[in-house]
């Protein structure tokens, strides 16, 4: 069984759910992918990891960092990490707070001194509906002075967040569409 299958049945087991749900995005929905159930796995953990360094690692100019908002980006950005080492690629990760530190630094963006100034990122979510919270992360990583080369998640709803990163100058590339992972 390859990779892609065995994440998809696991996304299936641990994170899909059908109801009634109300999303982050404020949408209602009749499904709910709870994706940090599959990436808190030591299974999904690594095939969430091996499928999105396969999406950056061939990136037309190298991606020197990976990351996103904590929380659900914080064991995707390991991951993706820790793969990309045991491929001899190493990229490292950063998280991106909601909100500032309260104390030290002050800062938004955790793991700067393992990223070159002004590198090219590759940012990380779990699930992606409207894409508002890229967004705010785009928008904390370029004031930090990076930038954002190439979006990533593992799974698309396919509720208009491709669109509004796309509108924005960033392609959403993701391993399963809601079509893919539902078929």
């Amino acid at each position: 069984m390859n990779d892609r299958i065995r994440l998809k049945q696991i996304l299936l087991e641990k994170s899909y759910r059908q109801g009634t749900f109300t999303l982050s995005s404020g949408k209602q929905s009749d499904f709910y992918i709870d994706g940090k159930q599959t990436t808190l796995s030591a299974e999904g953990a690594y095939l969430c990891g091996r499928l999105l360094f396969d999406l950056i690692k061939d990136h037309p100019e190298p991606i020197v960092a990976v990351g996103g908002m904590t929380l659900g980006a914080d064991p995707l950005v390991t991951a993706v990490s820790m793969v990309s080492f045991l491929a001899r690629q190493p990229i490292p990760a950063f998280i991106v707070r909601k909100e500032a530190k309260g104390h030290g630094t002050g800062q938004y963006i955790e793991g700067m001194k393992n990223l070159p100034p002004g590198g090219l990122v590759a940012l990380v979510e779990d699930v992606v509906t409207t894409g508002g919270t890229l967004l705010q992360v785009i928008e904390r990583v370029r004031a930090a002075g990076f930038r954002v080369g190439l979006v990533v998640t593992v799974v698309d709803r396919q509720e208009g967040g491709a669109e509004i990163l796309a509108a924005q100058g960033f392609p959403l590339k993701a391993v399963f569409t809601r079509a893919e992972l539902l078929a």
